[in-house]
């Protein structure tokens, strides 16, 4: 959270209608912060960024611009990676650490939450990774779709098991 009387801080925000349903997105001053699936509502989303950044204003602008193009791209099945500047300052520590890692798992490969605790030096911390992916504030755009269970089952996702059923088929096709 930020100090306060510091000036608030803005955030654009909006919500897009896609072939998997709404997605909310907000970006502040560093780059893209949040994208959240339908199951959030924009009270939650908006009240979330609120709680851990303090002092915050609601705007329509430019910054979601790019963001709003990429993911329609990579929906269409015309985009394997974005290529956006991303505000991680919502994941902290091992969670941050997770979402780094997930940006190295390419478009149409999975990879067990095992597998990635291992490649983190942290062997054991499948749970973990798990929760981590559950918190990820950068969904789609940081793929924890591409995370699934060691013997290859889909596990949880937060937009839902059709929907990460969903973009692992569209990756594999």
């Amino acid at each position: 959270m930020k100090p306060s009387g510091s000036a608030p801080i803005a955030v654009s925000y909006a919500t897009i209608d896609s072939p998997i349903g709404p997605l909310r997105l907000a970006a502040a001053d560093q780059g893209l912060i949040r994208v959240a699936f339908e199951s959030s509502t924009t009270e939650e989303v908006q009240s979330g960024l609120v709680a851990e950044l303090g002092d915050v204003v609601f705007v329509t602008d430019n910054r979601l611009d790019r963001p709003k193009e990429q993911l329609d791209q990579y929906l269409r099945h015309q985009r394997t990676e974005f290529d956006l500047e991303l505000d991680l300052r919502l994941a902290r520590g091992f969670r941050r650490e997770v979402l780094m890692h997930l940006q190295s798992v390419p478009f149409g490969h999975t990879q067990s939450y095992g597998r990635l605790a291992a490649d983190l030096g942290y062997p054991g911390a499948a749970r973990a990774v798990g929760t981590a992916c559950a918190k990820n504030p950068l969904a789609l755009v940081i793929p924890c779709h591409r995370v699934v269970r060691a013997d290859g089952s889909i596990g949880e996702y937060g937009g839902g098991v059709a929907t990460k059923e969903s973009l692992l088929a569209m990756e594999a096709s």
